[in-house]
């Protein structure tokens, strides 16, 4: 499901024509100037990367001081594999300056889990959760800052039907939260994975919702709380809806206002839309000739803030929150 690395994709391969590279690396010089502005802005969290994965990049340690430096806290995507050091080693790196670490999870099974998470296995993935976790508890407890870790779930309909005992799974675990978005259909090939392609689709998801809503007040965390639910909540079922996939106009943007995102090519941009349509909402400059503070000065970004609901891609954004 991920635009640049799924197996539907041709994005790494159109790359490599344009730059004989496969891969989008910032370069190293620029991380203290993007902080700077960043921590001058009041931006207090730092997500690195949602196009890949982070802990692999061959910079990654001098980031972490980067922002320990600036008081700026780390929230981290990862698919848990922690290449070059152990589960261990990278959780004694990055809790203590980490607000939320996410794990990607789409299976309670080892089947699902690996059908949609290719090249993992799945009981590798949850060991290195446990021991990563075991260590986040020990850091906490000796008076560390609290690195709450996430569940994070791509909702499609070959793999939610199990999002129940992922619940009793990230229960067991202690997970703090389980958060997720509906799929962004970038090919055809998955438009049918969608559980909003169809009125009996959304009916499916809900019926999940109130299971999985069931199974979070019934499996408590060790210290007799609930794992926090994110993002999971009923869809409208409407055949209207269903067929325009319009949202209603009290959901809201997470995102322009609170956050800025910065490509590794150093495009500013507003959100985490797909590439090819996000480039729809403005152009608001580059890294390192524009800083953030002039591009969320500029026209370009007022008028998306007043005007964002209606544009077509907002619309439809699976990322908008009741």
């Amino acid at each position: 499901m991920c635009e640049e690395h799924s197996p539907h994709s041709q994005f790494i391969e159109q790359l490599f024509e344009q730059t004989g590279s496969r891969r989008r690396r910032m370069p190293q010089e620029w991380l203290p100037k993007i902080l700077d502005e960043a921590k001058a802005l009041g931006i207090q969290e730092v997500i690195p990367s949602t196009m890949g994965e982070p802990l692999i990049y061959r910079h990654f340690e001098y980031l972490i001081d980067c922002c320990a430096e600036r008081g700026l806290r780390l929230n981290i995507t990862t698919n848990g594999s922690f290449l070059r050091f152990t589960p261990e080693e990278w959780a004694e790196r990055i809790v203590p300056y980490t607000s939320d670490i996410k794990f990607s999870w789409n299976g309670a099974t080892k089947e699902t889990y690996e059908q949609v998470m290719i090249g993992l296995n799945f009981e590798k993935s949850l060991e290195n959760l446990q021991r990563f976790i075991a260590v986040r508890n020990r850091v906490s407890c000796s008076g560390g800052s609290y690195c709450r870790v996430t569940l994070q779930l791509t909702f499609m309909t070959n793999n939610m039907h199990e999002l129940p005992d992922i619940v009793r799974l990230a229960a067991a675990c202690n997970v703090d939260r389980i958060k997720g978005h509906h799929l962004w259909a970038h090919w055809e090939a998955i438009e049918e994975l969608s559980f909003k392609n169809s009125r009996e689709n959304r009916q499916a998801w809900n019926h999940i919702v109130k299971q999985t809503q069931e199974a979070a007040a019934q499996y408590l965390r060790s210290n007799e709380q609930p794992v926090l639910l994110e993002g999971i909540y009923p869809l409208p079922e409407t055949d209207e809806v269903a067929a325009s996939n319009a949202l209603p106009d009290s959901y809201s943007c997470p995102f322009l206002g609170k956050e800025i995102w910065v490509a590794p090519d150093g495009r500013i941009n507003p959100c985490c839309a797909p590439d090819n349509l996000r480039q729809s909402l403005g152009y608001f400059g580059r890294v390192p000739e524009t800083s953030l503070g002039e591009a969320l000065e500029s026209p370009a970004y007022y008028e998306l803030l007043e005007g964002y609901k209606q544009l077509p891609l907002c619309q439809t954004c699976n990322m908008r929150k009741p």
